[in-house]
């Protein structure tokens, strides 16, 4: 899987660039992973600092060159300025899935960018890593993200009941997929 990987693959969308994550993007990445907003499904630390968004950086990377993860960062074409991050972070190469994540900085919400770069991703994922299925665990509470994944036709296959401890409380899970034969871009 790491020879994928090299040259990294740039992808793009009508309106999207999905590029590699640098250390110089660690202001964004304090600016994306340090919002309470943008956190607020996430059950991960919060990154507030430096030194703990380019050690995200590094572990990026790492599985990057390992070939067990990709993710990108997502700008507008005309911009390069980071609106969010989007990847095949749990690659799965024996069962031929992986699980996908994203966010975007609640000013980069509500426009599209989501769903125009998830496609691109699954696209990538699908065709070149040759994925049989893709699957995204979400928080129920995440209105948007569920019909983002919804629009691009994933099912939902589970519903975790306080399946996870963090922060002081319990969180459930949905667990939605889609296969590789009824995944249909939208145009």
């Amino acid at each position: 899987m790491a020879s994928l990987f090299v040259p990294f693959p740039h992808l793009e969308t009508q309106r999207l660039c999905l590029r590699p994550l640098r250390p110089s993007d660690w202001e964004a990445v304090v600016a994306l992973r340090g919002n309470p907003e943008s956190m607020c499904f996430i059950p991960r630390p919060m990154i507030t600092d430096k030194a703990s968004a380019l050690t995200m950086i590094e572990m990026i990377q790492q599985k990057i060159d390992e070939g067990t993860g990709i993710n990108w960062v997502i700008t507008e074409k005309e911009a390069d300025e980071m609106l969010g991050i989007i990847g095949h972070y749990r690659i799965k190469p024996e069962h031929f899935r992986s699980e996908i994540g994203y966010m975007l900085l609640p000013k980069a919400q509500g426009k599209g960018y989501a769903k125009e770069a998830v496609q691109a991703m699954l696209i990538y994922g699908f065709e070149q890593l040759d994925l049989h299925s893709v699957e995204a665990v979400i928080d129920p509470e995440n209105e948007a993200s569920i019909k983002v994944i919804e629009k691009l036709g994933f099912v939902k296959e589970a519903h975790f009941i306080e399946n996870e401890y963090f922060n002081g409380r319990f969180w459930d899970a949905l667990v939605y997929s889609l296969l590789k034969r009824n995944f249909k871009p939208i145009v």
